[in-house]
């Protein structure tokens, strides 16, 4: 089979090709012009689609996940119309954007003992069926590792300023680009109490952070320019702490998620 790899293929024109069952990994199609054109089966997994345009489509038995904003179907923005449903399913969801630093401790609060019941639930397995991944996922371990790395990221590195906190099963999400001194060993086997310590220790440091969290550093900003990730500067302290909240959410929706597939497979 034909492969291309690291290839700058910038204008080329396909036509009447078939591309049945190829991988396309990293591979830029910003600007692509594509006219009847075949997805069925297609699975993409970590796209950006901003700015994307899909016209005359027809989307039957089609599942997306993932961040909607400004998502027209039809000329009906429907972000509006998931949210508020996502929301009357889940209650706590709403509590997942909060304003003020009394509504951050609320939203961390919420999500431990969320996680407990998870974290309970998933006691009930055997520990190899926690190494297991369902339809191309992460394991429930994997996720655990994950949200380990996640909030080391942005309140270990960015608001407490410590340049490398990382520890060796921290694990990057796999479209990260890779960087010198992170680690990123996804097929590491750590068990699941072995993860569960790092992750007791990671969660009482956003707790900290949460208990004596004010409004006025809510609204400040951190800069954080050391070799590693994440390098930004002026990055508001509010947003470090949405994109934790935001982690934790989803993630254990999507652990929940496997875990319902596995007993089925039991």
């Amino acid at each position: 089979m034909t492969g291309f790899h690291d290839q700058d293929l910038t204008g080329a024109h396909f036509e009447r090709v078939s591309l049945r069952n190829a991988t396309f990994s990293r591979v830029h199609l910003t600007d692509a012009r594509m006219h009847r054109v075949d997805f069925t089966g297609a699975q993409i997994r970590g796209a950006l689609l901003h700015g994307s345009r899909l016209l005359g489509v027809e989307l039957v038995d089609v599942e997306i996940s993932g961040d909607l904003k400004n998502v027209v179907v039809n000329g009906v923005d429907i972000v509006p119309l998931v949210d508020a449903e996502l929301n009357r399913r889940m209650p706590e969801r709403a509590k997942m954007r909060p304003d003020d630093a009394d509504g951050f401790r609320e939203a961390w609060a919420t999500l431990e003992r969320l996680w407990e019941g998870t974290v309970a639930r998933a006691r009930t397995f055997p520990e190899a069926a926690l190494h297991r991944s369902v339809d191309g996922e992460w394991s429930l371990i994997q996720t655990l590792r994950h949200l380990n790395f996640a909030s080391n990221a942005w309140v270990g590195r960015m608001i407490l300023g410590n340049a490398s906190p990382w520890h060796p099963w921290d694990l990057p999400w796999d479209e990260a680009p890779g960087w010198d001194g992170i680690p990123w060993h996804r097929e590491a086997r750590p068990t699941l109490d072995e993860v569960l310590a790092i992750r007791r220790e990671r969660q009482a440091m956003v707790r900290r952070v949460m208990e004596s969290l004010t409004d006025e550093q809510l609204a400040s900003e951190v800069t954080r320019t050391e070799p590693g990730w994440p390098r930004e500067e002026n990055f508001p302290v509010k947003e470090c702490l949405l994109i934790v909240l935001n982690e934790e959410w989803h993630h254990r929706l999507y652990a929940e998620r496997d875990l319902t597939s596995l007993e089925k497979e039991a």
